[in-house]
């Protein structure tokens, strides 16, 4: 099976992945990607300033096959200009 590696941006931080995972497919890692971008957003996106995670996949050449970014976006109302409107 293939190997894939999963490195992940947070913000400024970046970790690289050097044990990879073995899949059979990259429809497979793009599933484990999105599964794991979505749980480390869901961890960190609230109790930090960083407002987006990436899970960036790698083939076993070291090359980029995927990218997965999860985002939040605060849009505030202002409720005063609706009432006026």
């Amino acid at each position: 099976m293939p190997l894939f590696y999963f490195d992940v941006r947070e913000g400024p931080l970046f970790i690289q992945d050097e044990d990879g995972l073995a899949f059979p497919d990259l429809e497979r890692a793009e599933q484990e990607a999105i599964h794991a971008v979505v749980s480390i957003g869901k961890d960190r996106i609230p109790r930090s300033d960083t407002r987006d995670v990436t899970v960036e996949v790698r083939d076993a050449d070291g090359k980029r096959v995927l990218t997965v970014t999860v985002a939040l976006i605060v849009q505030r109302v202002d409720l005063s200009q609706d009432a006026e409107g």
